[in-house]
């Protein structure tokens, strides 16, 4: 079996002998209307965007409540549509590993159209133009991860391709978000069609990052007269472009060998993952948790296609506001990356494991419901304790689901800020609350000061996983040994006091000498590690 349109259609029946579900909607008449009346485009075609929001398309295809499928471009990485995308028809394959040890298998076909977002490309980058141009088109939507928003470096310096942009204008840009503007500033002469740009990244006021950019892009063009001045009123005024709020939640692991072999066993050929020259991992499946969650703000002056209809839900910015920081604050996030940050010092390689430690199992559950659960707003459409109930109890602990702490590890000095820093700025504000409580969140950061020393518990080294800060925050540890000796703990201190990286100046509410204690400990010889999570988790 192959996993292509006539693999699939020649080889109906075997797939589905095998356990496949299959597209059942006309497929062809689909990439019709797909391909003259455009809805939704998506930039970022990876294992999430596969994974969730083109299988809610699949549903809602095969329940002929839409008709239009689903555009995908890639911006980044050009070899994922042409070595991934295009080689298979669009198609992938999910396979969700559910928690009670059953799998399911869907062939995912709601894909239409793949795109390469090259300005330097004139079929691909006219076709793109062609459908920022339709009247149609209700919604581009992105998953092109946090940083990829950012127009400056680590160091705060805007980026060499974004200054050629803005030097360049909008006709031939390089840069990723100048691609994208470019194509919005097509829609703008088009008799300024309206349009929902809707970030769908799992990063707080995403739709706000998004915009920044935009709109730095917009003003900077507008500036210089290398676009319409009417450009950046288009793109201040919602009521021609939005920028919604969303949030996501859906855990896609890198594609594993086990599941591959899985499929195999099926009889499907030609599944080999595919490493880019950008050390890109694709793979023709993605395996995915069931459990999945997206909330979107209900501002689209084009209308909106109707995946409601498939679980996503719309609703007001401040609902979106509270789920946002529910899960990325409280009770997913933060427990991600405690896990990440010490399953790496302590050397396991998967999540799951790792829940099967009573010491690390207490850590996530008194960050998540002791120290984080008093500052979170109920958003009323999602419990949040019921919602680390699921965490804890279903979806981390989930042994069919291959995720790494390696992995979620990644860019962890643009996560804490969020992922801690708000919590411990909700108990700054509080009347009622006491920040100097909270115990294990500066455990957590101690963790990770003693994780950039690239030393496990062992006494073993590690590679640490990418970040951008990396040159910048492991300078700050670099004379440390593991060692009971007396530290001098004052190097500490400039990094400690980066609100940037810790939402807060740690010295200025009490919490650095907590941090520095602890990684003082952490950092005391070979089992160090342990000892410490003994002593005060426990």
């Amino acid at each position: 079996m192959k996993l292509t349109l006539e693999g699939i259609r020649t080889e109906r029946s075997a797939f589905e002998a095998a356990g496949y579900s299959l597209p059942a909607f006309d497929y062809d008449k689909v990439k019709e209307n797909t391909y003259n009346r455009p809805i939704w485009i998506h930039f970022g075609a990876g294992n999430i965007f596969r994974a969730f929001q083109a299988n809610v398309m699949q549903n809602l295809l095969n329940d002929g409540v839409m008709d239009v499928g689903l555009i995908a471009a890639e911006g980044y990485d050009y070899e994922i549509i042409e070595k991934s995308n295009r080689p298979h028809d669009n198609l992938s394959l999910l396979v969700t590993l559910k928690s009670d040890n059953t799998v399911e298998k869907t062939v995912v076909g709601s894909i239409m159209e793949s795109l390469i977002l090259d300005s330097q490309n004139q079929a691909e980058f006219s076709r793109l133009q062609e459908i920022f141009a339709n009247p149609s088109l209700q919604m581009a939507s992105f998953t092109i991860t946090e940083k990829g928003y950012s127009l400056v470096d680590g160091k705060g310096e805007i980026l060499p391709s974004i200054s050629e942009d803005y030097k360049n204008g909008p006709a031939k840009p390089s840069s990723y978000l100048g691609k994208v503007v470019s194509l919005l500033y097509t829609r703008y002469t088009a008799s300024k069609l309206p349009l929902a740009m809707v970030s769908m990244d799992n990063c707080s006021h995403n739709g706000d990052k998004l915009y920044a950019a935009v709109n730095a892009f917009a003003k900077a063009w507008c500036d210089a007269g290398l676009a319409d001045k009417g450009f950046l009123d288009y793109v201040n005024d919602s009521n021609c472009v939005s920028f919604p709020w969303s949030m996501i939640d859906k855990i896609t692991p890198r594609p594993d060998a086990a599941v591959e072999a899985l499929l195999a066993k099926d009889g499907l050929e030609e599944l080999d993952a595919v490493i880019t020259s950008k050390n890109t991992y694709i793979a023709p499946f993605v395996n995915a948790e069931e459990c999945e969650y997206l909330v979107i703000e209900d501002k689209f002056p084009n209308g909106k296609p109707s995946i409601d209809k498939g679980g996503i839900i719309f609703t007001d910015r401040e609902t979106v506001d509270k789920v946002e920081k529910m899960k990325v604050c409280t009770c997913l996030n933060p427990l991600h990356t405690t896990l990440a940050v010490y399953g790496c010092l302590l050397g396991y390689t998967l999540i799951s494991e790792e829940m099967k430690n009573p010491l690390l199992k207490k850590f996530v559950e008194t960050i998540g419901y002791v120290e984080g659960l008093p500052v979170v707003v109920n958003p009323g459409i999602i419990a949040p304790k019921k919602f680390i109930d699921e965490v804890v109890n279903v979806r981390i602990p989930n042994p069919f689901l291959p995720d790494t702490p390696q992995r979620i590890a990644t860019d962890t000095s643009q996560k804490l800020a969020i992922r801690f820093g708000e919590t411990i700025k909700a108990y700054v504000k509080s009347p009622d609350l006491d920040v100097k409580s909270l115990k294990l969140i500066p455990l957590v950061f101690a963790g990770w000061v003693r994780y950039l020393m690239a030393i496990d518990d062992n006494g073993n080294s590690f590679t640490l996983s990418s970040d951008p800060l990396l040159d910048t925050v492991t300078p700050y540890v670099a004379d440390y040994k593991l060692s009971a000796d007396k530290k001098d703990l004052s190097k500490l201190d400039a990094l400690l006091g980066n609100e940037k990286i810790f939402g807060v100046d740690l010295h200025e509410i009490g919490m650095a000498d907590m941090v520095k204690g602890y990684f003082e400990e952490l950092s005391a010889g070979v089992g160090a590690v342990k000892a410490t999570l003994e002593k005060y988790v426990m």
